[in-house]
């Protein structure tokens, strides 16, 4: 009997145990899921608690719910991976033995990597959104706040979800306004970017929505120490931005026991393969979601479509072809700008994101790049869809790679692979 285990139960995991018990058979096929605890998280609405439109209550559901039947699941922490041996030891000692590996571990804030980060001020005036815990300390700050200087600070790329923290900024200046004290509230948003996002094109469109918000921007801006008695945070090159109240976007790493198994780059991420999604140095292994190295975004529609590539890669594999499926690096983000209203971008390794309608070519009925009340309730309407289809492996109505049909190139912008 072949083996096929799975390093991780979140979203990548689970779509992907969903997949392959739908096609594996389960008398030729053992498929084992690790994970260390049973409780799913939909972190995309962790962004939202700290405003009151989500509560705890929407964001955990317990894990079992979403497993196929016929995968065998261990709640346990991984301790090593030994891929020469086909062998995970998890915490308790357990030895599990596999013929083909997927990881799907994910990714994770590390405040501790940043000098004075969980210092004093640590879930006191210091809160990050990207746990439950720091959204729902955020969210009881906030209700007793009486304004001050508000500084949203991203430590360094690669993060999970790069527009999250553009979504917080736009969201705390609704939210601000709508308790009628916007003017007693400095809102700064710093980068070590050069710029509102990584891209051009959205670049310019977000940075003018920050302009016109009165957000300030700083960019550039590489964080080397939280100073908790001054409350300040402290770039590499000693420039200074005080503040009353840090919405904290830390350093992002793969999981610990990536490093203790050897097999990850100075971040714990596994080096992967962009195409074909296996990893670099294993050709047994897979891996999938934030666990990658790879330069796409490290977003959850980003793992649904590698779910895709991944499955009919390894099928091949196992069928004694070649891989042939390639990834693109497609991504699909909304992006919620307050009053009821949202952003939509479309883009992948090559293109980045440009105007037009999406999915459906000159219908939509989302529109790419702009501000619209149908993209915020698409945006809403995606905790149904990932509850009830996404995590369970299902066919949603997305194509896998990116597609140029329906989008706009602008005049004045250079684009490899737009055409």
């Amino acid at each position: 009997m072949k083996k096929l285990l799975i390093l991780g139960a979140g979203m990548a995991g689970t779509i992907m145990a969903n997949k392959f018990s739908r096609v594996l058979d389960d008398r030729r096929w053992h498929i084992t899921l690790v994970d260390k605890d049973d409780t799913h998280y939909y972190q995309p609405g962790f962004l939202f608690i700290p405003f009151g439109i989500y509560t705890q209550e929407d964001v955990i559901k317990p894990k079992n719910k979403f497993f196929p039947k016929d995968v065998e699941v261990r709640y346990s922490e991984i301790q090593k991976i030994y891929p020469e041996k086909n062998e995970v030891k998890l915490e308790n000692g357990d030895i599990l033995d596999y013929d083909y590996l997927i990881i799907a571990t994910g990714t994770e804030i590390r405040p501790d990597e940043i000098e004075g980060m969980t210092g004093p001020l640590w879930q006191k005036s210091i809160f990050d959104f990207y746990t439950l815990e720091g959204s729902t300390g955020l969210a009881e700050f906030l209700k007793k706040w009486e304004g001050g200087r508000l500084v949203v600070n991203i430590a360094e790329m690669p993060i999970k979800c790069p527009v999250a923290p553009l979504e917080f900024v736009f969201l705390a200046d609704d939210y601000f306004k709508k308790r009628g004290m916007r003017d007693k509230v400095d809102i700064t948003l710093a980068t070590p970017l050069p710029d509102a996002f990584t891209k051009p094109v959205a670049a310019h469109k977000l940075g003018d929505y920050l302009e016109k918000r009165n957000i300030h921007l700083e960019t550039e801006f590489a964080i080397g120490r939280v100073d908790n008695e001054e409350k300040k945070i402290v770039s590499w090159d000693e420039r200074e931005i005080p503040f009353d109240l840090l919405v904290a976007i830390p350093t992002n790493m793969g999981t610990r026991a990536i490093e203790r198994s050897g097999m990850g780059n100075e971040f714990n991420y596994v080096p992967t393969d962009p195409q074909t999604l296996r990893a670099k140095e294993w050709e047994n292994i897979f891996v999938i979601g934030d666990a990658t190295d790879l330069t796409s975004s490290k977003a959850g529609s980003v793992a649904h479509f590698e779910g895709d590539i991944l499955f009919e890669n390894f099928m091949a594999v196992v069928e004694g072809r070649e891989p042939e499926a390639h990834f693109d690096g497609h991504a699909n983000c909304f992006i919620e700008s307050g009053d009821g209203k949202g952003l939509l971008i479309d883009f992948n390794y090559d293109t980045e994101p440009l105007p037009g309608k999406f999915p459906i070519p000159g219908i939509g009925p989302f529109t790419l790049l702009e501000e619209t009340a149908i993209n915020h309730w698409g945006k809403m309407m995606f905790k149904w869809i990932y509850w009830n289809a996404l995590i369970k492996g299902k066919e949603l109505p997305v194509q896998t790679n990116m597609s140029m049909k329906g989008k706009k190139v602008p005049e004045e912008a250079e684009f490899v692979g737009a055409k």
